[in-house]
């Protein structure tokens, strides 16, 4: 049984943080404001793999209001989201994500997205597509003040 997932997530552009996107770090002069590091790519694909395997979203496994989840690295977020589908006996298939950003410029980081993504997963590289996208200066993310990013993901029973 194959079963199809979609995420959404969006965080606001804020100084005094740091900018984490697909697990890695990028120099910028904002960040993303949330309760965890706020990857937004991170946290649309995990929305899009609890769908597809009917559990919920990341907010009801690891929600807001948690001081556990306080800070946490969203590479935690994913690898336990893996761990959680695996429990209904699910895996993985692939994940097609868009980034949307005025800035930073992400085409340059989608390798090394890609990598730590799979490395987290346990998957090849290529089971994750990445795409980035401006939303050409128009809405809150033309006017940069906030990140959002798309996934869907593909899931299969073993």
């Amino acid at each position: 049984m194959i079963r199809v997932g979609m995420g959404y997530d969006v965080h606001r552009l804020v100084t005094n943080r740091e900018l984490w996107m697909g697990g890695i770090k990028i120099d910028y002069e904002l960040g993303l404001l949330g309760h965890s590091d706020a990857d937004v790519l991170i946290h649309a694909i995990c929305d899009a793999i609890l769908g597809a395997a009917n559990m919920r979203d990341i907010g009801y496994h690891f929600p807001d209001t948690s001081s556990e989840t306080e800070g946490m690295d969203s590479k935690i977020i994913l690898r336990k989201t893996i761990e959680l589908i695996a429990t209904k006996g699910y895996r993985l298939v692939n994940v097609d994500a868009t980034i949307c950003a005025e800035r930073p410029k992400m085409n340059p980081h989608i390798p090394q997205m890609q990598q730590t993504m799979a490395n987290v997963i346990g998957c090849d590289a290529d089971q994750i597509s990445i795409k980035a996208t401006t939303t050409e200066k128009l809405g809150f993310t033309g006017r940069q003040e906030g990140i959002s990013a798309y996934a869907v993901a593909l899931v299969e029973k073993s």
